[in-house]
């Protein structure tokens, strides 16, 4: 069963809301990102009313599990989460990670069950929304099912993201593509697009883009080399956000 979760820790570029127990919808800096801006302040009360909150969830702890029962959606309010898969032979596939504002477990609504497990990657606050009172609420707000909507089409994007990284020969191009992934990401919340923590491990992100722990450091020098990155253990700066973009073959 999902653990109840919520507030954070505030952790290099990460700056999320402040421990509060009593922090509501109306008043959390990522509401724009988790709500639909169209919703009017008593439309905002009513998803408030339904949503839980609890502690933080710990580095290492488990939001739900591959094969628990589908209850709720979670919203990440700070920290970060990664979601993988067990293969068959027992290993772990990472399949996505998840920062604040943006939504998870929308993976069992099909089958009524996770199909992968999502785990904290450091101190984590998460908005619980029980499925059954969103899909009530948006019935009655068209607004709100639009974006509910919205938000499953950029979860779609992301596995299709995933995908074509995957597909891509070169390693470059892998973690130049997750780099601005994250930067955009970042962008999204209002901080710094060239300047971030990594909040996964070199082996979750060679495991995420089907690469060696080794090539991924190799990257991560070779970019240093080339002023295209300063990269300092899990600290990164990028440089060069056009060669960037163009190592990972995306337009400006």
């Amino acid at each position: 069963m999902a653990s109840q979760v919520t507030q954070p820790q505030v952790d290099g570029e990460f700056k999320p809301c402040a421990h509060d127990y009593q922090i509501n919808c109306s008043s959390c800096r990522l509401n724009s990102l988790c709500l639909p801006l169209a919703l009017e302040s008593d439309d905002v009360r009513q998803l408030d009313e339904i949503i839980q909150r609890g502690k933080p969830l710990q580095k290492g702890e488990y939001l739900y599990r591959e094969g628990d029962e589908f209850r709720s959606v979670y919203a990440v309010r700070s920290g970060t989460l990664k979601a993988y898969k067990t293969t068959d032979d027992g290993r772990e596939q990472v399949t996505g990670f998840y920062f604040p504002g943006e939504i998870l477990g929308m993976d069992g609504i099909s089958n009524n069950m996770h199909a992968s497990s999502a785990r904290a990657l450091e101190t984590a606050a998460i908005c619980e929304i029980p499925f059954t009172s969103l899909e009530k609420l948006s019935a009655s707000m068209p607004s709100l099912q639009r974006h509910f909507f919205a938000l499953m089409s950029r979860e779609i994007t992301e596995d299709q993201l995933l995908i074509t990284l995957l597909s891509k020969n070169s390693a470059d191009e892998r973690i130049a593509a997750l780099m601005l992934s994250i930067s955009t990401r970042n962008a999204r919340r209002k901080l710094s697009a060239t300047k971030f923590r990594l909040p996964m491990s070199r082996v979750d992100i060679g495991n995420y883009l089907g690469l060696t722990v080794e090539t991924v450091s190799r990257v991560f020098s070779r970019m240093q080399k080339m002023d295209i990155l300063r990269v300092d253990n899990k600290e990164i700066e990028i440089l060069d956000l056009d060669n960037v973009r163009a190592l990972a073959n995306v337009s400006s």
